[in-house]
């Protein structure tokens, strides 16, 4: 039954409970299309089936019994491997790392499988210090699903491969500037960024366990998933105060009240900044005409004189104070920021380039500052667009 692959995570998990198909049943589907594909795609660089498969026949012996372990209940699923897995081997993708078991879960996935979700394994994640392409110190590259001399993105490129090609239900990836939102787009799935401080990190490795915690903004867990209620239903189960990481506030999950589309008022802008291929132009400007079709307010709208090259600089600076400290400094970690700099700054579109040159924060990469740290983070602050109505 190799279609179960491809069945969103909340009907698999009401099929489940319905007794429609059993655990093994769908856990023998995914290591059947894992075991076809894989050794192409490269998204799959742990596998704990033995696990997997115990997991799985005891869910469906507590379902004779009557008991139900929660809302993914048998769903089998796979995690970034950048979050720490207890008993199973967590790398990061990151040499000195090869070997690394933890002794814990990260705080995400102890929820799911507080949810009754079943870990078949991790998933191949891009370069620890931030690259796109799906390639890593220990792994092989990851390919994209659709075509194999593609880039799936990254950072979460194993994950986003994973759901794309049917390897896993769910996966929870992670995302700074885009590493959940750029491979869901290059794997034409979905993903969530959600805000920050709202989902734990605790367990996530940028930092080399056991050292400090230093990355304090941008990088926030999320879903990948393939449909927008897989994505609802995993983040409602993952977010949430922490012990672990006490400045996560205890705000409550509201569903926002519904209102009837005709009520929206929505803003969009074609104001790209680089090439966009016609494709999307025109898919988009075909979804901009079916809401003016049912909405009252639709309307073209950019925000006012905001200095978009100014706002990458920005960026580059807070993420090169997070990073600095996140792993030991050693020579082939400098290479590894000279060579991405380098890149950035050299290759690609030109129009991309000009947006924000990552040459000008060699000083916050090489020397940072405490003083230079806060004067960038009160810059963040006071470029916030303001309030504007439409």
């Amino acid at each position: 039954m190799t279609d179960l692959t491809f069945v969103p995570a909340h009907q698999l998990a009401q099929m489940i409970r319905d007794r429609k198909v059993s655990t093994v049943e769908v856990l023998d589907a995914y290591l059947a299309q894992i075991a076809k594909h894989n050794s192409k795609l490269n998204a799959i660089c742990t596998l704990d089936e033995e696990n997997a498969r115990n997991q799985a026949i005891q869910a469906d012996e507590a379902l004779s019994r009557g008991e139900n372990w929660g809302s993914l209940h048998g769903v089998p699923i796979t995690i970034k491997d950048f979050f720490e897995t207890q008993d199973l081997l967590t790398t990061a993708g990151y040499a000195p790392l090869r070997d690394y078991v933890p002794k814990q879960d990260a705080t995400v996935v102890s929820r799911l499988r507080s949810a009754g979700a079943i870990l078949i394994g991790k998933t191949n994640p891009s370069d620890v210090n931030g690259a796109y392409q799906g390639v890593n110190d220990i792994f092989p590259r990851v390919n994209n699903p659709w075509n194999l001399d593609y880039t799936p993105g990254g950072s979460s490129s194993g994950s986003a491969v994973a759901i794309a090609a049917g390897f896993s239900a769910l996966d929870i990836g992670s995302d700074i500037a885009g590493s959940l939102r750029q491979p869901a787009h290059c794997c034409g799935i979905y993903a969530l960024k959600p805000t920050d401080r709202r989902v734990s990190l605790a367990g996530h490795i940028l930092e080399v366990p056991g050292s400090s915690k230093c990355i304090r903004q941008m990088l926030v867990p999320g879903p990948l998933a393939r449909s927008i209620e897989d994505l609802r239903l995993c983040f409602t189960l993952i977010v949430g105060t922490d012990p672990r990481q006490p400045e996560i506030p205890p705000v409550p999950l509201d569903d926002p009240e519904g209102k009837p589309l005709k009520e929206l008022r929505i803003a969009w802008s074609d104001d790209f900044r680089v090439p966009v291929a016609l494709d999307i132009k025109t898919a988009f400007r075909r979804a901009i005409g079916k809401l003016t079709e049912g909405v009252a307010v639709v309307e073209n709208w950019s925000p006012p004189s905001f200095d978009w090259t100014a706002a990458q600089k920005l960026y580059y600076q807070i993420a090169a104070y997070n990073f600095r400290y996140a792993q030991p400094i050693t020579l082939n970690a400098a290479r590894k920021s000279l060579t991405f700099i380098w890149r950035e700054a050299t290759q690609g579109e030109q129009s991309l380039r000009k947006l924000g040159n990552p040459t000008q924060v060699l000083k916050e990469m090489f020397a940072p500052t405490l003083q230079g740290y806060f004067s960038a983070l009160t810059e963040a602050i006071a470029s916030l667009p303001k309030s504007t109505k439409l």
